[in-house]
């Protein structure tokens, strides 16, 4: 299935496409792409604050964008593995069977299935600018992104319907 056809479904049955993810032969480099994709829409979700920023306080945009790129596409997906790590070490313990792959696996999708909710905050951020706005739709990205990686640990570390 295309990648924004399961982004879609996730939203609907989170494990199931985790399942099918799953079930496919264990591949880095999909985790991979999926872990950049994620933090490339990341940074596409920052444009517009960072816009708004270099609006109001007269920085040079280039230089905040450039910042941007190196926290989000260069830095962001080594912390994400070692959260992933952590995160598979915790499963161990609570008796999870899933491997490191299926971990990072869980968290990776989680990251990516929960970005239209990040592109929905970076256009709040730039166009409406700090206020409750911008904190609901920043709980709810929360919310939805724990629950997409809570259900896709519980898939991969114990495959429980």
């Amino acid at each position: 299935m295309p990648v924004t056809t399961d982004i879609a479904a996730t939203y609907r049955r989170p494990r199931a496409v985790m399942r099918r993810l799953l079930a496919m032969p264990p591949h880095e480099g999909r985790a991979l792409a999926i872990v950049m994709a994620g933090c490339v829409v990341v940074f596409i979700g920052q444009w517009p604050r960072l816009a708004r920023e270099a609006h109001l306080s007269g920085q040079e945009l280039n230089m905040l964008l450039g910042g941007a790129l190196l926290a989000w596409v260069f830095m962001m997906p080594l912390v994400l593995y070692a959260l992933a790590f952590f995160s598979h070490l915790v499963q161990r313990v609570f008796g999870g069977a899933g491997g490191g792959y299926s971990s990072r696996l869980a968290l990776f999708w989680a990251f990516l299935a929960s970005s239209p909710l990040i592109l929905l905050h970076g256009l709040v951020a730039g166009f409406i600018g700090p206020g409750p706005g911008l904190q609901l739709v920043g709980l709810v990205w929360i919310a939805v992104f724990l629950w997409f990686w809570l259900s896709n640990l519980r898939e991969a570390g114990w495959g429980t319907s």
